[in-house]
C-alpha cells in the first residue's frame, strides 16, 4: 500500500511517541509543544497508523531547518522518508524560506544527498 502524506494537520502525540520509540536508537525525541513553534510538520500514514514524520523549524526568516526526520523501521527503504523531506522543503519555500539547513549523523550522509542536501562546515554547541 501506498502511504499519504499530510502537512501541518493534526498529530496524535501517542502515536508519534511511539513512532520515535520503535524508531530511534536509545531515546527519541520527547515531543510536548513542539509542533506549535513549528513552521511546518509533514506526517506519513499507513492506512491509519503513523509511519513517518519531520518537522521544520525556521528563523522567521530566510533560513528553515528539517529536524527529527523518522520512518518506522518496517517502512525504511521505501522512499517515505526522502517524501517526507521533499514535502517539508516546499511547505518551506511556500513560506519564503530560502535556505533549508540538516544536521545528522555521518551514516546518514547518503539519505540527505539523495534527498538534495549539499554538505557544508558547521558548527555545534552543547549548551547543556
Amino acid at each position: 500500500m501506498t502511504p499519504t502524506y499530510e502537512a501541518k494537520g493534526p498529530v496524535d502525540m501517542a502515536q508519534l511517541q511511539a513512532l520515535f520509540d520503535e524508531s530511534w536508537e536509545g531515546e527519541g525525541p520527547r515531543y510536548r509543544n513542539e509542533l506549535q513553534h513549528c513552521l511546518a510538520w509533514v506526517c506519513a500514514y499507513e492506512d491509519e497508523t503513523l509511519v513517518g514524520f519531520v518537522s521544520v523549524a525556521w528563523n522567521g526568516g530566510a533560513h528553515a531547518f528539517i529536524l527529527d526526520t523518522t520512518t518506522h523501521p518496517d517502512y525504511r527503504h521505501r522512499g517515505i522518508g526522502r517524501e517526507l523531506v521533499r514535502i517539508a522543503a516546499g511547505e518551506a519555500r511556500a513560506a519564503g524560506c530560502e535556505w533549508l539547513h540538516v544536521d545528522f549523523e555521518p551514516d546518514l550522509a547518503p539519505f540527505y544527498e539523495a534527498c538534495g542536501f549539499g554538505a557544508t562546515p558547521a558548527g555545534l554547541l552543547r549548551l547543556t
